[in-house]
């Protein structure tokens, strides 16, 4: 536990920024100063200015909020309901079964971020729709994996002597199958926290997520790379964010995956 300490300590410096960002910055995000456009990072602007005189690291910083905060979300939404999914049709099967497990096929045969883009573009953009174009594609997975776990653990004897005391399908499913795939679902999770927030920001840079003027790091890259060479600040530092977040959470997932790996032996 002391090698995965740091890691979520790591973490959790980033959610907290993320859930208090609007108590943490130094200028209000949104401010224009027209005057003070595209000033380079000194003592008053650590991260300089924007085109528009917005302080860069105001932004970032409340950047965070739109990014994280949105990836947790939407992440939370389809491990759970694709988990959800996966472990009922494990259970129990039929045509219920086979009709979900193909559908998720369907959705398995586009790549992610292909469908999403159609998907957003389809919608009309918007960090909302963004969101509800990968929930749409993203719960499969989930599903996939929660399956092939039930699938395993019918075959243990301590799910027939579930059975045999006459436990009912929702005890056996809440009591004795999700707390055993729980572990798997949760570094899954955790491995896909950087997958998420990179295709939010993948969306908002292509244009079909966050809407102008919310602060959101895709979003605010779209909007500097026209100044890469003039003001390389305004695009390198939420690109900065977005590395150190992804990272982050990479290694995390990886730490938690090696610690339950270690538990479990």
């Amino acid at each position: 536990m002391k090698k995965l300490a740091p890691y979520l300590t790591a973490a959790g410096a980033l959610i907290f920024i993320a859930v208090f960002a609007e108590h943490l910055t130094p200028y209000d995000p949104y401010a224009q100063n027209l005057e003070g456009a595209l000033t380079p990072p000194n003592s008053i602007n650590w991260l300089g200015t924007d085109r528009y005189g917005r302080d860069v690291l105001s932004r970032v910083i409340v950047g965070s909020q739109t990014t994280i905060c949105a990836a947790l979300l939407l992440l939370a939404t389809i491990a759970t309901v694709g988990s959800l999914i996966g472990a009922l049709c494990g259970y129990r099967g039929g045509r219920l079964d086979v009709f979900l497990m193909r559908l998720s096929d369907v959705f398995l045969a586009f790549p992610q971020m292909v469908f999403a883009i159609a998907a957003a573009g389809a919608l009309g953009g918007g960090l909302l729709n963004a969101a509800a174009a990968l929930a749409v594609i993203g719960w499969t997975k989930y599903a996939r994996i929660a399956r092939g776990l039930v699938l395993s653990i019918k075959s243990m004897p301590f799910f027939d002597a579930a059975k045999m005391a006459g436990s009912g399908s929702a005890k056996i499913l809440f009591v004795h199958v999700l707390p055993n795939i729980a572990g798997t679902i949760l570094v899954t999770a955790a491995l896909d926290i950087g997958t998420i927030i990179m295709e939010l920001a993948g969306l908002s840079f292509l244009g079909l997520g966050a809407m102008p003027p919310t602060a959101e790091w895709g979003a605010m890259m779209n909007n500097g790379r026209s100044m890469l060479q003039t003001a390389p600040w305004v695009i390198l530092a939420p690109g900065t964010a977005i590395f150190i977040t992804v990272a982050t959470f990479n290694l995390l997932g990886d730490k938690l995956r090696d610690y339950l790996s270690r538990q479990s032996t």
